[in-house]
């Protein structure tokens, strides 16, 4: 086939409402039901092969206990081992397939998603990691399937990308070619997109992976994997190896055939991840990329001009949705003096109102907490809010029949208290008033006080306010937002991802990422070759 296709333009799939009444939500009511009335299997996918280990990994809803929705099967390091062979065996077809026949894969899978799969993977996100509909919607149908699109957009983008310099008799042209080796995808709990966009981000580029998924996210990401197969995925291209621990880690990394690392979690494990293939550079055939996005300690600075409203609803909305269990979400508050009496008002009113419960009841705003480990966490974090700090708002936590925290707003006169700088990862917002004449100081504490940079936000009227927050706090977040709540980051309208110890910030949702899956070669052909070695000024 000659021609040169050009694909078509993505647009950002719209979210739907699932208003009561309409068809969505009568088609995802049906889809709630179905998914929880019998548990999956998730079996290793290895070269297209199910492997059924039958050690079993199970996947309850956090909100009840006593839900089982699907069984995964652990991989142990044979099965990675193999899943590695299916990846280097799938590697050279693979590579090889025109770009425009790899991009129907994806745009094809996206339609399916968006489509006649919608209703059942908001119900299964909603059941696994305790979403509401919306919260459900927005990653695990509309974020991914703009992962899909725009990520072959943008690979069409770069190989369009060629030399512009073309001297008379000579022809310059790029080559992106796949890495050397697999990779390796490591991928979160708390939102499907991001895994799946994991491992697809890099066979777009011509890439096949090992993915391991996160427990919570195997239900759908195996649905995911079998909608790629059925928009005509090759077997090998991407192997899933379930498993809970780093076994699977320890496997992948230490085969020479490693060509890069793909991953969002904790910084603990993505140091782990880093040290290991540094101790294993010897052994590897080329250096592996390695790309990761870690978490934040996500901040909101408060003017004294900024409007009330606009802060209370950033604050639970950024704060609260989804439990919290964003590494985008607001976790650290500064509010100055003036504005807090009313402040506190609003918020511990509004924060109150909030229902906590079972997802699938829509007029609950938060589910439950992802598991038993997360609950302990936050519970401390909890307890610690009670002995230094004044409980606002919150401070109440249940074992059932679900792992349920209600949101929590925490004074704290010490503005380098834990609670400021740590990570939890659950519905605690953290707030220090501070005077309003130390503006510029309240700047350097923002700035310095957490060592994640990942997002952050200024809420003000005050132009030179915001013009000098933005400068100041440059560094301390990759994604920065103007009177808005720092979560909710847009494919394709804000790249995502930070720096410090939230990651390498290779900006997830733009061609920035899908650039450090190729290993581009250039390639100059001489049209007419000069015939004598001898130069000019070599005659006497």
């Amino acid at each position: 086939m000659d021609g040169i296709a050009s694909l078509p333009e993505p647009q950002n799939e719209p979210v739907l409402d699932h208003a009561p009444g309409s068809p969505e939500r009568a088609a995802l009511e049906r889809a709630l039901r179905e998914v929880a009335a019998e548990p999956m299997q998730v079996p290793a996918v290895i070269g297209g092969e199910r492997i059924e280990t039958g050690r079993r990994i199970e996947v309850r809803a956090p909100h009840d206990h006593d839900l089982l929705l699907a069984v995964g099967h652990e991989a142990g390091a044979r099965e990675v081992q193999r899943a590695i062979e299916a990846a280097e065996a799938a590697r050279a077809a693979w590579a090889a397939m025109p770009f425009e026949a790899r991009a129907a894969i994806f745009l094809r899978a996206a339609d399916e998603l968006s489509g006649p799969m919608r209703a059942r993977i908001d119900a299964i996100t909603m059941l696994a990691q305790s979403k509401t509909i919306h919260q459900a919607e927005i990653d695990a149908v509309c974020e991914l399937a703009d992962f899909l699109r725009f990520n072959v957009w943008w690979a069409e983008r770069i190989q369009r990308t060629q030399p512009e310099r073309q001297p008379r008799g000579v022809w310059n042209r790029m080559d992106y070619r796949p890495l050397d080796g697999f990779v390796f995808a490591v991928t979160p709990f708390n939102f499907l997109s991001i895994a799946v966009n994991l491992p697809t981000a890099p066979a777009i580029m011509g890439n096949t992976v090992v993915w391991k998924p996160s427990t919570a996210t195997l239900p759908g990401s195996l649905m995911m994997l079998e909608v790629l197969e059925r928009a005509g995925l090759p077997p090998g291209v991407i192997n899933l190896v379930p498993g809970a621990g780093p076994e699977q880690g320890e496997a992948a990394l230490d085969h020479p055939a490693l060509g890069g690392i793909h991953f969002t979690g904790s910084v603990p494990t993505f140091q782990w991840l880093w040290q290991r293939a540094a101790q294993n550079l010897p052994r590897y055939r080329c250096f592996p990329r390695i790309v990761g996005e870690t978490g934040g300690k996500d901040f909101a600075l408060v003017h004294p001009s900024a409007d009330l409203e606009a802060v209370v609803t950033a604050v639970v909305r950024g704060g609260y949705e989804f439990q919290g269990q964003k590494c985008s979400a607001l976790s650290r508050l500064y509010v100055p003096a003036s504005l807090w009496p009313r402040l506190r008002e609003r918020l511990a009113d509004e924060i109150a109102a909030l229902r906590v419960g079972d997802p699938t009841d829509f007029s609950n705003f938060l589910g439950a907490v992802v598991d038993e480990r997360a609950w302990n966490k936050i519970t401390g974090y909890l307890q610690l809010a009670k002995e230094e700090g004044e409980i606002i708002v919150g401070g109440r936590a249940e074992r059932e029949p679900g792992w349920f925290v209600w949101p929590t707003l925490v004074r704290l006169d010490d503005p380098r208290h834990r609670l400021m700088q740590e990570e939890i990862f659950g519905p605690i917002v953290s707030v220090h008033v501070y005077e309003d004449a130390r503006w510029e100081e309240t700047l350097r504490l923002v700035d310095t006080t957490s060592p994640y940079g990942l997002t952050g936000a200024v809420f003000a009227r005050d132009r030179a306010a915001i013009v000098q927050a933005t400068e100041r706090l440059r560094h301390a977040a990759g994604n920065f937002y103007v009177n808005d709540k720092p979560t909710g980051a847009v494919v394709a309208q804000q790249p995502f991802g930070g720096s410090r110890k939230s990651g390498t910030n290779d900006k997830a949702g733009s061609l920035w990422n899908l650039i450090r899956w190729t290993s581009p070669r250039c390639v100059k052909e001489n049209l007419l070759p000069p015939t004598d070695w001898r130069y000019p000024f070599l005659e006497g």
